[in-house]
């Protein structure tokens, strides 16, 4: 069947079985490969990406579920908050192996487009669904909070 999708605000259509998880069809089929296969289970958050603004696990989401809503990509990420925290993740030097990455950059992009200035509760909840088999969830953190300064100096400036 073909579906219509919205990603990184352009139309595409696919035609591709309904059930197909929408990570495969935006890797495979649009070429959009920055987004990553972690467990197949949305239990490690490596294939995060924003649906509606909200992060989610596109490896367990049908495209049929995609249909008529936004769809933004690691490749997309354009907003001031992604840009934020794209800067904040090279100062903190966030990655080791990088694997996990771009989950974690969208969903901590997604916590801070809804809270621009959460408490260490609000993160560790907001990026529980994302493992870093290299540890680095400290400098995560950091990142989290040097972009939310930076956010936050921008809305006051």
């Amino acid at each position: 069947m073909v579906y219509e999708l919205k990603v990184n605000g352009e139309t595409f259509e696919v035609d591709v079985d309904g059930d197909m998880p929408l990570l495969w069809v935006v890797r495979d089929h649009l070429d959009f490969t920055g987004s990553k296969f972690g467990c197949g289970l949305a239990q490690c958050g490596a294939c995060t990406m924003q649906v509606d603004g909200l992060a989610t696990r596109t490896c367990v989401l049908p495209v049929s579920s995609a249909v008529g809503r936004e769809i933004t990509t690691i490749e997309g990420l354009q907003s001031e908050a992604g840009k934020a925290v794209q800067a904040a993740w090279e100062t903190a030097q966030v990655p080791q192996c990088g694997y996990c990455q771009s989950g974690q950059i969208m969903s901590a992009t997604a916590l801070l487009e809804q809270n621009s200035n959460p408490s260490d509760r609000e993160i560790e909840t907001a990026m529980s669904g994302n493992i870093c088999r290299c540890g680095t969830y400290p400098r995560i953190k950091e990142g989290i909070k040097l972009a939310a300064q930076a956010i936050n100096a921008m809305e006051v400036a």
